[in-house]
C-alpha cells in the first residue's frame, strides 16, 4: 500500500479514536472519558430500572459539581425527557448546553433531535440528523437511531 494511503488510513483511525476517547457519545464514560465515574454508574443503574426521576436526581447532582460537563447535561436532559410530563423547555436548555460545550456530541444531537420530534418540530430534528451525518463520517448508532425516529415520525404523519 502506498505511503499516502497508509497515512490517510492512520489519520482516520487516530481521529476517530480521539473523538471516541473524548466521550462524544459513549454511554459508559464520564466527563474525563473514564468508565468509573460513580455518578454515571448510579445513573445507569437508575435508567436500567426505568427510574427516570432518580436518574434525573443523580445527573442534576453531578451537574452541580461539574457544570461544564456536556455528558452530564446530556444525561440530565435525557432523564427529564424520558420521565412523566417532561419540562421540554428545561430539556432543550440542557441539550443545547451539552452541544455548546461539545458541538459534536453524538448523543446530544440524537436526543435533541428526538426531543424535537416529541414537540412536532421535524425541521429541527432533521437539522440534528444532518449534523450527525457530518459528524459520523463512517456512520454511527446515533445517526441510525435518529434517522429511524425521523422516518417513523414521517410515516405516522402520512
Amino acid at each position: 500500500m502506498g505511503t499516502r494511503v497508509c497515512s490517510l488510513i492512520f489519520a482516520v483511525l487516530v481521529g476517530s479514536g480521539t473523538a471516541w476517547a473524548a466521550g462524544g457519545d459513549d454511554a459508559d464514560t464520564d466527563a474525563k472519558g473514564g468508565a468509573s465515574d460513580p455518578e454515571i454508574v448510579a445513573y445507569e443503574r437508575a435508567t436500567a430500572r426505568n427510574d427516570w426521576a432518580q436518574a434525573a436526581v443523580v445527573a442534576r447532582a453531578a451537574l452541580v459539581r461539574t457544570p461544564g460537563s456536556a455528558e452530564y447535561h446530556n444525561r440530565y436532559a435525557f432523564a427529564l425527557r424520558k420521565g412523566p410530563n417532561p419540562n421540554m423547555d428545561l430539556v432543550f436548555t440542557h441539550y443545547r448546553e451539552a452541544l455548546r460545550l461539545a458541538p459534536e456530541h453524538r448523543g446530544a444531537h440524537e436526543y435533541i433531535g428526538e426531543a424535537y420530534l416529541m414537540v412536532g418540530d421535524l425541521p429541527k430534528a432533521k437539522q440534528h440528523l444532518a449534523a450527525l451525518d457530518r459528524i459520523c463520517f463512517f456512520g454511527c448508532d446515533a445517526y441510525d437511531d435518529l434517522k429511524a425516529a425521523v422516518e417513523a415520525y414521517e410515516a405516522k404523519a402520512k
